[in-house]
């Protein structure tokens, strides 16, 4: 199949576009690099069923594919609250965007959406009947509320227009591509810790959070997307919780490193809690996560070293 990555570039990106041409598929990743880097599909660029288009999804594209796997949008906070207007433009008019193709030419597509459309959740664990508790004014709503209307406007189309489509609501993924100055908790922890700087965490650190490892969530968007007919949404996460202090003393562990920990204040909007329910993902693609916390995170921290020596 000729299959259309946006975000291809980036963390889950890169990933995902190495996964499908190992199948055998034609993979066009498109990026516009703010986020994403040349680095992450250095190793794909020589492969002859790979096309790399530099573009903004918020600019109309006309391509012929026969899949699309819309990841385009930063998913840290760092650099979605940079610029928030273009976040929710990237949500809003590049998803419009691609449901035009997708429309078009009879495509289907698979929406990464976010455990962040549950906001600071009520609910626990997030099932997908869950509707949230978002703050529609926060610093974080740019990314939150764009992405709840990103699949708004995905099942609009499908509604009205007949578009096939699959909403997967994407809980905290970690792994090698992440970037050193990524502003998420994991890659926070290895690259301070490998610096020897202080492990910074927000709050008490009693929060909670599941985690991921990228090999697995690929795998999970791969199976939602072959899944004939099933538009979702549906939570692919890790289903074990950790508080952000039993993963700083983890990542303290597993490098050996004697950084001190320190506790800043807690960001606007944070959330206590959040664990995905995966119980529907298990019924219906046989899909859960196989790679323990501890065994994604020494994969990590090697790819972190790595990246360190060879930028020293």
């Amino acid at each position: 199949m000729r299959i259309l990555v946006t975000g291809g570039a980036g963390f889950l990106g890169s990933h995902l576009c190495a996964r499908l041409l190992e199948r055998g598929e034609e993979v066009i990743c498109l990026d516009n690099f703010f986020s994403g880097s040349k680095r992450n599909i250095l190793r794909l660029m020589e492969n002859p069923h790979f096309e790399l288009l530099r573009h903004d999804i918020i600019e109309p594209i006309l391509l012929e594919v026969e899949q699309i796997y819309n990841l385009a949008c930063p998913a840290s906070p760092i650099h979605y609250q940079h610029n928030p207007v273009k976040t929710v433009k990237t949500n809003v008019m590049g998803t419009i965007n691609m449901l035009g193709i997708a429309k078009r030419v009879k495509a289907r597509i698979l929406q990464a959406s976010t455990s962040e459309v549950y906001g600071d959740p009520k609910e626990h664990p997030q099932s997908e009947t869950y509707w949230g508790n978002v703050n529609p004014v926060g610093v974080r709503s740019c990314y939150d509320e764009g992405k709840r209307l990103a699949e708004t406007l995905m099942m609009d189309y499908h509604r009205q227009n007949n578009v096939d489509i699959c909403i997967v609501r994407i809980f905290n993924t970690y792994g090698p591509n992440m970037l050193e100055n990524d502003g998420r908790v994991v890659s926070n922890f290895i690259v301070q810790a490998l610096a020897g700087r202080d492990l910074t965490i927000y709050g008490t650190g009693e929060q909670t959070r599941s985690f991921c490892y990228v090999d697995d969530m690929i795998t999970g968007l791969v199976v939602a997307m072959d899944h004939p007919s099933f538009t979702g949404p549906i939570n692919l996460g890790n289903s074990t919780e950790f508080t952000i202090n039993e993963l700083a003393h983890l990542v303290l562990k597993l490098t050996g490193s004697k950084s001190p920990i320190c506790h800043l204040r807690l960001p606007s909007d944070d959330p206590t809690r959040r664990c995905p329910d995966i119980s529907y993902a298990r019924k219906i693609l046989n899909w859960e996560p196989k790679v323990t916390l501890e065994e994604g995170l020494k994969k990590t921290i090697d790819y972190f070293d790595r990246r360190i020596s060879q930028s020293a």
